[in-house]
């Protein structure tokens, strides 16, 4: 089974690609969803979140994003910090993940997938990418925030440029070029890749 890591900054569209392998009836492992479930159910992980950001974060047993998110946005050494909790119980929950499923090649969806060191146990990666003030403006409209607040998340991701040179298939969603045919033209190729390897299994 191949696993393939999906990522790109954020407003780039990895979203879309993600839902698109699922419709095409490939597993999908969200990293980010799972990284707020985990924060919420994982007992020492939420322990470890209360300790270093204090018992606010937490409202009646429920994790309150908002003020997580003010304790750690614009504060680089801090967010930092929240990462090296969550990050390994993430990639250690995925790697379950993983031995539970049977398809030919799953996909990991993660915005951090080269911050987090997560791509290590990954196959290939796909990059998702779009121009920058089109990144900029989506992310206003989906989550309400100023052309300010979304620069200041971008800063705390990798440049876009380099993240993409780091990938080994990169899709391009810029609104002029059709994004499924690309994915349909991965995955085509994924499977012709993991067909040997089932054929001999």
């Amino acid at each position: 089974m191949l696993k393939i890591g999906l990522t790109g900054g954020i407003g780039s569209g990895k979203s879309i690609v993600a839902r698109i392998f699922q419709e095409l009836g490939i597993p999908v492992y969200n990293a980010d969803t799972a990284a707020r479930q985990l924060m919420q159910e994982d007992a020492s992980l939420k322990a470890s979140i209360e300790q270093h950001f204090g018992k606010d974060v937490f409202e009646n047993g429920v994790l309150n994003r908002k003020a997580l998110a003010a304790a750690v946005f614009g504060n680089k050494e801090r967010l930092e910090l929240l990462n090296s909790l969550v990050h390994p119980v993430t990639i250690a929950d995925a790697g379950k993940w993983f031995e539970q499923q049977q398809a030919a090649y799953v996909v990991k969806e993660a915005a951090l997938l080269f911050e987090s060191g997560s791509v290590e146990e990954l196959d290939f990666v796909i990059g998702v990418t779009a121009p920058l003030p089109l990144r900029t403006r989506r992310v206003m409209e989906r989550d309400g925030l100023t052309a300010q607040e979304v620069q200041q998340r971008m800063r705390n991701q990798v440049n876009d440029t380099i993240k993409m040179r780091l990938c080994d298939f990169v899709l391009i969603n810029n609104d002029r070029q059709l994004l499924l045919p690309q994915v349909l033209g991965l995955h085509d190729h994924f499977l012709k890749l993991a067909k040997p390897e089932n054929t001999a299994a």
